[in-house]
């Protein structure tokens, strides 16, 4: 008869060995397709910070031609939409060794911290950088509350 005794640690092994092939399979960098001209899951990559006055989002996007950028606002949701062109058209995908540069459609759509008002929205694209800038409406601009003394 063998004596088995309860070891806390294998079992966090198998839980965290479960955990990265689940995190292998979905966070896979490149959409299902196409494995050559396929664009990353998560892409534009974005930074997104606040003042009291508005949101400010970053997306990195270089090589993508502004003409067909799409950035659209409903409350508190941000939408961007693009192509990214691939640098030859000549080239068949079966001739590459590696192709790591991603082309093609994309679209990121992100829940912003607050909502903001649509009609102040600025966009601007430079150096490979989307800079978009969300006014937030007032209701969400923090308010200064005086506290009485008795």
């Amino acid at each position: 008869m063998t004596i088995r005794t309860w070891n806390p640690f294998r079992e966090l092994d198998v839980l965290r060995q479960e955990v990265e092939r689940a995190f292998d399979t979905y966070g896979r960098p490149w959409r299902q397709g196409s494995a050559l001209r396929a664009v990353p899951l998560h892409y534009p990559l974005l930074n997104v910070s606040e003042d009291k006055d508005n949101v400010y989002v970053e997306a990195l996007a270089p090589g993508i031609d502004p003409e067909t950028l799409d950035v659209t606002v409903v409350r508190d949701t941000l939408r961007i939409a693009g192509e990214k062109q691939a640098l030859s058209d000549e080239i068949k995908p079966e001739a590459y060794h590696r192709n790591e540069r991603s082309a093609g459609k994309f679209v990121r759509t992100l829940t912003l911290p607050v909502e903001v008002d649509g009609e102040s929205v600025t966009a601007e694209y430079r150096n490979g950088v989307l800079h978009i800038t969300l006014a937030k409406v007032e209701a969400a601009k923090p308010k200064q509350i005086e506290v009485a003394v008795s």
